[in-house]
């Protein structure tokens, strides 16, 4: 009697490769992604600075000197990579089983908390590019303009009044802020256990305190600009803001 071997189950692309792509994943969450983020609440930082948005206006120039180069460079530096990770991050969420419920140790919810906030700075990136970028400006959004339909710097004005156009969007953009803010940093520390630079408890939990005090910074960063969004003074009769889609020319948001 010929002997029977059962055959072997077939192994997806993903199980094949998982090693490769986990990494993958964390690697676009902190370059370019993560990196992104945090010069980007820096820029938008800056209009504390001036309270008549000069030097936030000068932050929007650097980026649009790149001219013809800024719409590659953000596909290839941010919406690509970006992409990426969150479609890997939400095939994570849907397959991983979250145990806080059941075990409340400190490990399960962060890992919990990981995967609610990437979840939460999806949709909130999603809703900002909407609101500022000019990819949202066949959909009734794009109201952030570099400048006037005089050539006027519009930067502050047009960012400000989008902010400020109803009592939600700040609390909102708070909320999304946190998140995304949360998401960075406990996801360097998380990578560093990944890429296995930090085995030992001892240096787990200094890598915990410094990340910590990394996300607070960060935090605080992001709030700042929010609130010097939410408080400026926009000057009568200024052109731009929301209800008012902008031009492909100068809609790129900082």
């Amino acid at each position: 009697m010929a002997e029977h071997h059962p055959e072997t189950p077939a192994v997806s692309f993903g199980e094949k490769h998982y090693f490769v792509i986990r990494r993958l994943h964390s690697l676009t969450g902190l370059v370019p992604v993560g990196v992104f983020l945090c010069f980007h609440l820096l820029a938008n930082a800056s209009i504390l600075a001036a309270r008549d948005g000069s030097e936030f206006q000068k932050s929007v120039e650097r980026i649009h000197a790149l001219g013809p180069f800024l719409f590659p460079v953000e596909m290839i530096g941010i919406w690509i990579p970006l992409a990426f990770h969150a479609l890997l991050g939400f095939q994570i969420i849907f397959t991983a089983e979250m145990n806080t419920q059941q075990y409340r140790y400190g490990g399960n919810v962060r890992y919990m908390l990981q995967r609610t906030t990437g979840m939460i700075a999806f949709f909130f990136i999603i809703y900002h590019a909407w609101q500022m970028h000019w990819f949202g400006a066949p959909l009734g959004g794009g109201f952030f303009r570099a400048h006037d339909d005089g050539g006027a710097p519009a930067a502050a004005a047009t960012t400000a009044r989008t902010i400020q156009a109803a009592w939600w969007i700040a609390p909102l953009y708070a909320v999304g802020i946190l998140a995304s803010v949360f998401h960075l940093a406990n996801g360097i520390w998380t990578s560093l256990i990944t890429w296995g630079i930090t085995i030992r408890p001892q240096s787990q939990r200094a890598a915990g305190y410094v990340c910590t005090v990394f996300g607070v910074l960060l935090a605080v960063v992001g709030m700042g600009a929010l609130s010097g969004f939410r408080t400026f003074r926009l000057p009568p009769g200024s052109e731009g803001g929301a209800g008012r889609a902008a031009s492909t020319q100068t809609a790129h948001a900082p």
